[in-house]
This record gives structure tokens, C-alpha cells and sequence, in this order.
């Protein structure tokens, strides 16, 4: 069983999800002396506001005071807390039954099977855990609409999608010891007799709830960072109590332990990929798409494959545990794969099969390096696997001769990057064009609507013989049917930004150099127009939202800050109708009308034409208020930019740079893709130009020219 995201419609709420907004925190900071939870509303829609500090909450055990808000997960809150007593430290589980979701029954109900299975142990009284959280004790207010689940501090707070968020995707020989924990602690869920908090023996039971969400890792402490990180993984939230709070409407089943097996392949998936979510749909990433997969240890991968149930699955976990334990190690399995496989082409497919494979290290070796580097670094590092490239353009073999045509919107990204001068004497079109006998010849397509970025994939859909009059597209969007195939060649992004002014109450210092993607939402929306209303400490200034012309960046601002909503959407083409202009008029007109106190611009960008300028000052991006902002703009000593620094001093290769490995968090980041038909009767004009861009040669081009290349780049490389 899944548990899904509860939305609470009969609260009016701005984010039509109470559970995760901020203004039931904001009615807590504003009313810092209300103590009482009958009355703690959220001053917006009436949901249950977060906790106040110092409240006390009694049970048959003790009483505890509230210290701390630290998050929303899954269906409940979590807060940091001590049992008064003995001042013990402990964390505090907030569940909450909304009198306008349930009824005063449902309430009761709930309440009542609540503290009877909320806590599991061994039936025969040992005290091991198996690294199960167990709750001390479960308490129902029984006059309120909340709960409690009261938690022995253990040091383990960290979920693995807040360890996702800051170290990024796990490398293969720690996804083995994940698994290797989870399927044991799964055995003993589901084989040990099991005794519930009113005592009730169960024969093995399953989670039914496991995610990135409900496992936390700890991380052991003092041990050297060259040596192999040891950490241990907790199971919480268990669905048997858990689903006792979701809306009444949804329909919850038995859970069973074939789906816990499947729910643990699948986050083992997301610990692989550093992510569960399409930054570009918002939708879940799905494990059958083959290009997720980094080819670095074909035995986990094809395990994972049974896991989830793509292949044959196991029958328990006892024996997905035992079949992991005897995987060969990944060298082994990665040679013992390559050699199995026959040569079906002698020439040049073989050295690039063997490329694509390095280009997969490369790229799991930056998560692998951010996972396991310093925590304070002053200078780039140079990534060993760049010199794995292919070294120049002259070196790619056997390209198909001829002359062929793709095309990209002709606003795009591709348009601009091609208008580049990053060589001395070419620019980025003309260096791409010729190759011996190899010509490739660039027609864009052109549409003033932010849908018409389909328009490249369908010219290339019509390929269906040669010649063609689109042989590949270039696109911020990869191809989701079956026909075509997408292989990214460079990263792209969006940048945010304000006004650079020297004045001493410059925006970028006031904002504190970084901004949420909530408070975005509110201003490209219209429910704040004055900068006071983001923060009291901000001036009394009209807040003027722009917003590019291009329909590339327009979609994919819709797409990532407004979520696809259609009322959302509308919103921002009311706020934004007269405010739409070219990027560079914007970005000449910002401080000007900032420092006659006239208006505070906020604007995006695509980000190559945001970077090396020094009017507009990117800021810093998070997911909400509650997190930490990404800023993938970095200065020549390695720390990321601030607002007390002149961006007009250092621009250009030797000043401001973006971190490869940094960026693939920024919120606002994305891909750009080579799209071309799957058909091979076809004269391979797409994988060539792939290959041409993915050499050294090629991500330095794209790199000086705006875009960030897909490996760490060392600073003197193709000088």
C-alpha cells in the first residue's frame, strides 16, 4: 500500500495542501503567546496551525514539552522536544484529524485504534529493534484534532530524501549496504511474532508505508572521509497506523510483503538516480526507462530489476537478501557482462558503446564525489575521468557523410548558444557545421506559444526516410513516446533575478541573496506585489514581475515554480501580460528602475543569457522558506557568490563559474537533449552529433558558450 498525499479539500488553502503550507507556521510566529491548542488555526483557511513553543503535551508516561518545528513528513509533523521529567531529549510525531475532514465518529474511531497499534516489539518480550523506530508512547488529544507519537531521541532525524538533497545520489557499493539492511530488518517484519501496543500477537506483518520519506539513515561520526562512510537505516512511520489519517475518502488495503520488496527496489532506484521525481513532468521517475540507469554495476542493476518486479521477482525477503549477498562485486559483474555480450558491429559502434559506458562513470563519479568530498573546498578539482573523453571533433570516427538538417525553436537555448563567439574567431555555429564530409546545417522552428516547443519533435516524428528535413531536434524536452530517443549533451537552467545596485539597501543583500520557489509562485501569481509583503525588513516597493519571451523558458518556468496548474498559469499571464520582453532589455532596465525607487523587477532567464553580466543578480533558489537555497553561481575561490561582492569585477572563463556537480540540485536546473529517431534503416545523423558534442572538445565548447557541461571541466583544460 502506498499512502498518498493528503490534500485536505475542505480547507481553502493557497497551496490546496495545508499539511505542507507555511502559513499554519507563520499563525504560530505571529501569536508566539497563544499556548492553547484549541485555538491554534491557521489565520488563512482554519487548519490546525504548527505547534507553538513550550506547549505541553501529557501522557500516561510523562509530559513533554514541544522545543522545535522541524518538518512536515508523510501524513504527520515532526518536532524536536523533551520529556519533562528527566529533560530527555525526543522528537514528537504530530497527526492531525480536522474536524472539516472527519466527522466526530471517524474521530473517535481513529483515536481509539490509534493507541492500540501505534508501537511494535518481539511477542516474547526481547529487546532487539532491528532497526524499527519505536514509539515510547501514543497519546490522542481527546478533545482535539491531533495526535502523538512520542519518540526516544536516537540521533537519527535525517530521511534518506534529506540525505538525497544534500549529498546527492548514493554510490552502487552503498545502495548494496541499503539493501543488505533493509531486506534484514524486512525478514523481521515479516517472519517475527510481533506484539502491538494493546498487546495483540501478530504472525509478521508488512510496512506497507517505505519510502524516502519513512527510512532515516545515520551517518557514523569522526571517521575519515577517504575511508569507506558507514551508516545504519531505520524504519518508521509503519502504515498500520499510519493510514489511520488519511482522508476519509481513500480506500486503504491490507499491506503485503511482496509490495514492501517492491517499495524498497524502487527507493534503492531513487538512491541511484539522486532523485524520484522528473524535475520537468513533476512526475515520478520511472524505473523502466533505461537511460536512468547508470551501466556501472549491471548486477545491483539487474537485482533491482527483480526488487521492483521488471523481472522475475523474489519470494521473500529472506531470499532477495541472500541472492544480494552473493552478487559479484561490481567489477566482476561489469566485465563478466561486457564480455557476454557478441560484436555485432566491428567499426565504430563498438568504440562508442564503450564511450557511452565512460560517459556513465563520469557521470555517477560527480555524485560519488560530491558524496565524498570535503566539506569546505576552496578550489575546483580536476575529475580524472575527463581525460577518458575523446580528446578533439578530429578524433570522432566513422561519421556518416552527407548533409543534414535538425532544427531547435528558434528562441530556444540551442538558438542563443549557436550565436556565441566561444572560440576566437568562430562562432558556435560554425564550429558545429563542417566536419569533413559530415555538414550539419541548423533551420529553426519558430512559435510564439509556449507550446509550440513540441513543434522541433514533430518535424522530427516525420522522419521517416531520407533525406529528412529534421534528422535530430535540440530541446530542453526529451522525447516520451516510443519512436524517438533522448541523450542529454549539456545542463541548462533557469536563473532568478533582481537587481544588482550598489546602494546600501540593495535587493540581493535585503532577500539575503536567495528566494523560495513558494514566494516565487506568490508573486508570478499575483498574491504579493509589494517586497514588504515578502519580508517587513524589505523596502515599501511595487514589485514588477517580468518574464522572458522565449517559449522554452516560459514552459519550463510553468512547468517547475507553477506545477503545471492551469489556474496558476492564468495567474501569472495576468501579472506578466505587459511585463514580457527579451532578456537583455530586462537586465538593461533593472537597476535603473530600482534606484529611482520606480519598481523592484524580478525577472527569470535561461541562464546563458543571465551569466556574465553584472546588472541582474541571480539569487539563490529553495524549495520552500524551511530549506536550504541552492546557488550554483560560484567565485574564483570556490565559495558560492554573495551579495556584498562587485559581479562586475571577475566575469568571463577565469571568474564566476557554475559547479557541475553543485548544479544538479539547483531547483531550477534541467537538461538539454539531442532528439532523434530510434530507426536505424536511418543515416545516423543524431547519435553523431551527440558524439561530436560529448568529447572534450565539445562540453568546453558548450561550456564557454553558457551551458553546463555534463562532467566537471578542469580549469585548464581546451585553453
Amino acid at each position: 500500500m502506498v499512502i498518498e498525499k493528503n490534500l485536505y479539500q475542505e480547507y481553502r488553502c493557497y497551496h490546496n495542501a495545508p499539511l505542507n503550507c507555511d502559513r499554519p507556521l507563520q499563525t504560530v510566529i505571529d501569536t508566539p503567546e497563544v499556548r492553547h491548542l484549541s485555538v491554534k488555526y491557521c489565520t488563512g483557511c482554519g487548519f490546525p496551525a504548527i505547534l507553538a513553543q513550550n506547549v505541553e503535551i501529557k501522557g500516561s508516561r510523562g509530559i513533554y514539552r514541544v522545543n522545535n518545528f522541524l518538518s512536515t513528513r508523510g501524513l504527520g509533523r515532526m518536532y524536536s522536544g523533551i520529556r519533562i521529567s528527566d529533560n530527555q531529549p525526543i522528537f514528537i510525531r504530530e497527526y492531525l484529524l480536522p474536524n472539516r475532514s472527519y466527522n466526530e465518529e471517524e474521530n473517535r474511531r481513529r483515536k481509539k485504534t490509534f493507541k492500540r497499534v501505534a508501537g511494535v516489539s518481539l511477542a516474547d518480550g526481547r529487546n532487539q529493534s532491528f532497526r524499527l523506530i519505536n514509539p515510547i508512547e501514543a497519546i490522542a488529544d481527546e478533545r482535539g484534532e491531533r495526535c502523538y507519537l512520542i519518540i526516544q531521541d536516537v540521533e537519527v532525524s535525517q530521511s534518506l530524501r534529506q540525505y538525497l538533497q544534500d549529498n546527492g545520489a548514493m554510490e552502487p557499493s552503498y545502495i548494496r549496504e541499503f539493501l543488505n539492511q533493509a531486506l534484514q530488518t524486512l525478514q523481521f517484519l515479516h517472519t517475527q511474532k510481533l506484539r502491538l501496543s494493546d498487546n495483540q500477537i501478530k504472525q509478521g506483518m508488512a510496512h506497507g508505508n517505505l519510502s524516502l520519506d519513512s527510512i532515516l539513515i545515520q551517518l557514523e561520526k569522526n571517521q575519515n572521509r577517504q575511508s569507506h562512510q558507514q551508516f545504519y537505516i531505520y524504519f518508521c512511520d509503519l502504515a498500520v497506523w499510519e493510514c489511520l489519517f488519511e482522508h476519509p475518502t481513500v480506500e486503504t488495503s491490507q499491506p503485503q510483503p511482496e509490495e514492501d520488496l517492491i517499495a524498497i527496489g524502487l527507493t534503492a532506484f531513487y538512491l541511484w538516480v539522486g532523485r524520484d521525481v522528473d524535475t520537468s513532468s513533476g512526475q515520478l521517475l520511472n524505473p523502466k526507462e533505461d537511460r536512468l540507469w547508470w551501466n556501472t554495476d549491471v548486477s545491483l542493476k539487474q537485482f533491482l530489476h527483480r526488487l521492483i518486479g521488471l523481472d522475475t521477482p523474489f519470494e521473500s525477503a529472506e531470499n532477495a537478501r541472500k541472492e544480494l549477498l552473493q552478487l559479484p562485486k561490481p567489477s566482476q559483474s561489469y566485465i563478466t557482462t561486457s564480455t557476454s555480450h557478441k560484436e555485432e558491429d566491428k567499426g565504430w559502434k563498438k568504440s562508442w558503446i564503450l564511450l557511452w559506458g565512460i560517459l556513465a562513470l563520469i557521470l555517477l563519479g560527480g555524485s560519488i564525489w560530491y558524496f565524498l568530498k570535503p566539506s569546505s573546498l576552496n578550489t575546483r578539482q580536476e575529475n580524472p575521468l575527463w581525460s577518458h573523453l575523446v580528446p578533439n571533433f578530429s578524433d570522432v570516427p566513422s561519421l556518416p557523410s552527407g548533409q543534414f538538417t535538425y532544427t531547435a525553436e528558434r528562441d530556444s537555448t540551442w538558438s542563443f548558444i549557436l550565436r556565441q563567439q566561444a572560440q576566437t574567431t568562430k562562432f558556435v555555429q560554425e564550429a558545429l557545421t563542417k566536419f569533413s564530409n559530415t555538414t550539419f546545417i541548423y533551420k529553426p522552428l519558430h512559435s510564439t506559444d509556449p507550446r509550440g516547443t513540441k513543434l522541433p519533435l514533430d518535424a522530427v516524428r516525420e522522419c521517416k526516410a531520407d533525406p529528412c528535413q529534421a534528422y535530430f531536434a535540440i530541446t530542453s524536452f526529451p522525447a516520451e513516446d516510443g519512436g524517438l530517443r533522448s541523450q542529454a549533451i549539456a545542463n541548462d537552467g533557469l536563473f532568478i533575478y533582481v537587481a544588482h545596485s550598489q546602494k546600501d539597501s540593495n535587493l540581493p543583500k535585503l532577500l539575503k541573496g536567495k528566494i523560495s520557489l513558494n514566494t516565487l509562485r506568490k508573486i508570478y501569481t499575483g498574491q504579493i506585489t509589494n517586497w514588504k509583503d515578502v519580508d517587513k525588513n524589505l523596502p515599501d516597493l511595487e514589485i514588477k514581475a517580468y518574464a522572458p519571451t522565449e517559449p522554452e523558458g516560459i514552459l519550463l518556468f510553468q512547468r517547475q515554480v507553477l506545477n503545471n496548474d492551469p489556474q496558476l498559469i492564468a495567474a501569472y499571464e495576468k501579472v506578466t501580460k505587459q511585463n514580457t520582453q527579451p532578456t537583455t532589455e530586462t537586465i538593461e532596465v533593472i537597476v535603473a528602475q530600482f534606484e529611482k525607487n520606480q519598481a523592484g523587477i524580478i525577472a527569470f532567464g535561461i541562464l546563458s543569457k543571465v551569466l556574465n553580466q553584472c546588472n541582474a543578480y541571480p539569487l539563490a533558489i529553495s524549495q520552500d522558506d524551511n530549506q536550504v537555497a541552492v546557488q550554483p553561481l560560484f567565485q574564483p575561490d570556490g565559495k558560492p557568490i554573495d551579495p556584498d561582492i562587485d559581479l562586475c569585477k571577475k566575469r568571463g572563463s577565469h571568474g564566476y563559474y557554475i559547479d557541475e556537480v553543485n548544479f544538479k540540485h539547483y531547483p531550477l536546473s534541467h537538461q538539454l537533449f539531442v532528439v532523434y529517431p530510434k530507426d536505424n534503416s536511418l543515416k545516423l545523423a543524431g547519435p553523431a552529433f551527440c558524439k561530436l558534442l560529448i568529447t572534450r572538445e565539445g562540453q568546453s565548447l558548450l561550456q564557454k558558450a553558457g551551458l553546463v557541461p555534463l562532467v566537471s571541466i578542469p580549469e585548464n583544460a581546451c585553453q
